[in-house]
């Protein structure tokens, strides 16, 4: 999930930026996310009880930066919309019995080999595939259907909010080019109907490539 770092004051017309060290208060988030799974919990499993000191304790959130703009919220989605747990190019060898693949130790910043049963490589693979109804991404906050009144507004705030753009100057007639042949009137703009257009380049469709 992810959220801009911003809050609404009023009827949601006036927004308030945060700071630039702000991500999110992770003591708050940690208790939020402490009550939603214990009340989930009782109500998915009524008659099961775990002990008292598991709703006592501090419960701890991993919050990490990811970057800022659209490219870094595209690379934060595909590693999980776009990939699986495992390539082909990792699985080193398989036989009747036991499955080796290769994995990086991030504690120690290399790469290394590891043999299970096909029974155990079974587990640990289809612990990374989700349940029936369940989604990889889900809209969320400001980006959820029911949110794009705010969301609208939010945009239209932040347009104003940017500095105005110095006037364009007027820009000089272009200079014939030498190669031009006299007798050919210059091609004019086909919606103002002034200026001399000149042909640098065709730039033809690039062909679609999938992430």
């Amino acid at each position: 999930m992810s959220e801009p770092a911003l809050a609404k004051a009023g009827d949601g017309t006036i927004w308030h930026a945060a700071g630039k060290t702000f991500l999110f208060p992770k003591t708050a988030l940690a208790t939020l996310a402490r009550a939603r799974f214990r009340d989930a919990f009782a109500r998915l499993c009524p008659n099961t009880e775990l002990p008292p000191p598991v709703w006592q304790i501090p419960w701890v959130v991993h919050i990490t930066p990811w970057g800022e703009g659209q490219q870094a919220a595209l690379d934060y989605l595909a590693r999980y919309a776009f990939r699986i747990a495992i390539t082909n190019n990792r699985v080193l060898a398989v036989d009747d019995q036991t499955v080796t693949y290769r994995y990086k130790d991030r504690a120690a910043d290399r790469q290394r080999k590891e043999t299970v049963t096909g029974h155990e490589f079974l587990r640990r693979f289809l612990q990374h595939v989700l349940p029936a109804g369940f989604h990889k991404v889900r809209y969320y906050g400001l980006w959820h259907p029911s949110r794009r009144g705010p969301l609208r507004n939010l945009r239209n705030l932040l347009l104003l909010a940017q500095p105005a753009s110095p006037p364009a100057e007027p820009a000089e007639p272009a200079e014939p080019r030498p190669d031009a042949d006299p007798q050919t009137p210059p091609r004019r703009c086909p919606h103002c109907h002034t200026g001399h257009l000149i042909l640098l380049r065709r730039l033809s469709p690039a062909r679609p490539q999938g992430p």
